[in-house]
């Protein structure tokens, strides 16, 4: 019960659910840092904390002069530790388990007690995934859900064609009338996505100086034990992760001299440990290598007017086979352009272009006519999102992922 009710708090706090009918505010790659890592990170969370509420996480074996449970209570609360000198021995002649022997003088042992934080460290890296996410939807205020209502998700096949013409033609007047004024958002959107690219290449690190230096040349190392032979090979998740370790014990004997009782430390938590952690390393270097991508498509949006052309033509297939493109691009900034872009990703392209096409023709409407006549009236703000609220006034705000 207690796995379940655990399981039962992080789908809550992840929110699984069918996302059929949820407006797109950001790009494929986006969602693999607060969707997919944030949820393999709660995921394993879970797991390690339920395996040791279920099972032994430590068991150790002393010389019977302890009792047992003081034994595995303090080498659990503590540290056990291995030393490197025997790490790669014959086992069963000159060590009884790669690392584990008598003490070195002069040679410094290799410290363990990591393992009675992965949990909460695994859940801290789960937040910080999430954390651009949550920065970016709070910024966004539902903008792009309430521009598209109607027009996208299971709403769309319910709509008679009439009030479908009205909406389209709503939201392209609300993207010609705010044209120019959402540079900002952009500003928000490509930090935000920047920041993902720094919490990526930071938690590596991070998990590099968790495990003692260990994670950065891991996964390497794996792929290099699978190639050796297999009578002269040490496997290095052992060397990370070991499954058993020594523990020093220290208590006063009946005449109240220090007495010292060293014992060996089952760590079967480990076997779960190193298969999560060799899992991240080649998810966070996938993660690293596409986020690098996404950060150079968009440095290339940023700078390059030709490539927003080539991401709006992927969508956008004008009804009478004008080029409108580059007529729409030279007009737009690039806040404009981000709208534009994320309007494509929620709607169909038969709306996307009857939509564009009413853009371009408000535009040159706009540009044949020239800008309307000064008022006398205080000029007003170009509508916001919070005005198109108005279009849709049953609509209630959303708060989920």
């Amino acid at each position: 019960m207690a796995v379940i009710g655990l399981a039962s708090a992080v789908a809550g706090f992840v929110k699984i659910r069918h996302l059929v009918d949820k407006a797109v505010i950001d790009n494929a790659i986006f969602r693999m840092h607060y969707r997919v890592t944030s949820a393999i990170l709660f995921f394993s969370c879970v797991i390690v904390t339920a395996n040791n509420l279920i099972g032994d996480p430590i068991n150790c074996i002393g010389d019977g002069a302890i009792d047992r449970h003081v034994i595995n209570t303090y080498c659990w609360i503590t540290y056990t530790f291995t030393m490197p000198g025997h790490m790669h021995k014959p086992i069963g002649s000159s060590v009884a388990y790669p690392g584990v022997g008598p003490i070195i003088p002069g040679e410094e042992p290799i410290y363990h007690s990591y393992y009675q934080w992965v949990p909460f460290v695994l859940f801290f890296q789960g937040i910080l995934f999430y954390g651009p996410h949550y920065i970016w939807k709070n910024y966004e205020d539902s903008k792009m859900r309430m521009l598209t209502e109607g027009l996208r998700g299971p709403m769309f096949h319910s709509v008679n064609m009439e009030e479908r013409r009205a909406r389209q033609k709503k939201v392209a007047t609300y993207i010609t009338e705010s044209m120019h004024t959402n540079n900002t958002y952009s500003y928000w959107y490509f930090f935000c996505e920047f920041m993902n690219f720094v919490n990526v290449i930071g938690n590596i690190f991070f998990v590099n100086r968790f495990l003692g230096g260990a994670f950065l040349d891991y996964g390497t190392k794996v792929l290099q034990f699978s190639d050796m032979d297999q009578e002269n090979r040490t496997d290095p998740m052992i060397a990370v992760f070991p499954r058993v370790t020594k523990c020093t014990f220290h208590k006063y004997g009946p005449s109240g001299s220090i007495q010292t009782h060293d014992t060996l430390c089952i760590l079967a938590l480990n076997i779960l440990n190193e298969k999560i952690y060799i899992f991240l390393w080649f998810w966070f270097i996938l993660l690293a290598v596409v986020t690098s991508v996404a950060m150079l498509l968009s440095a290339a949006v940023i700078l390059m007017p030709n490539i927003r052309e080539s991401a709006i033509r992927r969508k956008y297939k004008p009804l009478n086979n004008a080029d409108n493109v580059p007529t729409l691009i030279r007009k737009t900034q690039l806040g404009d352009f981000l709208i534009v872009y994320l309007l494509g990703q929620n709607v169909s392209q038969t709306v996307y272009t009857e939509v564009m096409e009413e853009v371009i023709q408000n535009l040159e409407t706009i540009n044949s006519n020239g800008p309307p006549p000064p008022s006398a009236a205080p000029p007003t703000a170009p509508p916001g999102h919070i005005e198109m609220s108005n279009l849709y006034p049953t609509v209630e705000k959303r708060t989920d992922v």
